[in-house]
């Protein structure tokens, strides 16, 4: 897939034995596809990405005290809609520590909005 960067498959452990890189929960090898961060976004709707791409992962750093953790498929804050939604989580559910994978292709841009009080980075392509 385009934008995804496999890890290498074997490295070499302190006793010269080769050994798999980091595996995912089916024994898939992990990818790296966040090549761009936004850090410590705060409350609000906040434009991550005007252009297509992909949003990777979120961190959450606080997680606020009202509203919803959201990511919207637009190129504008102002065109965040019920209709372009791919992901929400109530605050009540986010934790702090919390890392979101998510790993969704946006057709024309990403819009991250933050709960109130809250604050998240995003690792997007």
């Amino acid at each position: 897939m385009a934008g995804w960067t496999p890890l290498g498959y074997n490295s070499v452990n302190p006793q010269g034995f080769t050994a798999p890189q980091q595996l995912d929960a089916s024994g898939n090898l992990l990818v790296a596809s966040g090549s761009a961060s936004a850090l410590a976004l705060s409350a609000g709707v906040n434009l991550v990405k005007a252009t297509p791409g992909r949003v990777a992962r979120i961190s959450v750093i606080t997680a606020g005290t009202a509203g919803n953790l959201a990511v919207n498929d637009s190129a504008t804050t102002g065109g965040v809609a019920a209709g372009n939604i791919i992901w929400s989580l109530a605050f009540g559910s986010v934790t702090v520590g919390q890392i979101i994978e998510l790993e969704w292709p946006c057709a024309k841009g990403i819009v991250v909005t933050v709960p109130t009080g809250g604050a998240v980075s995003v690792s997007y392509s």
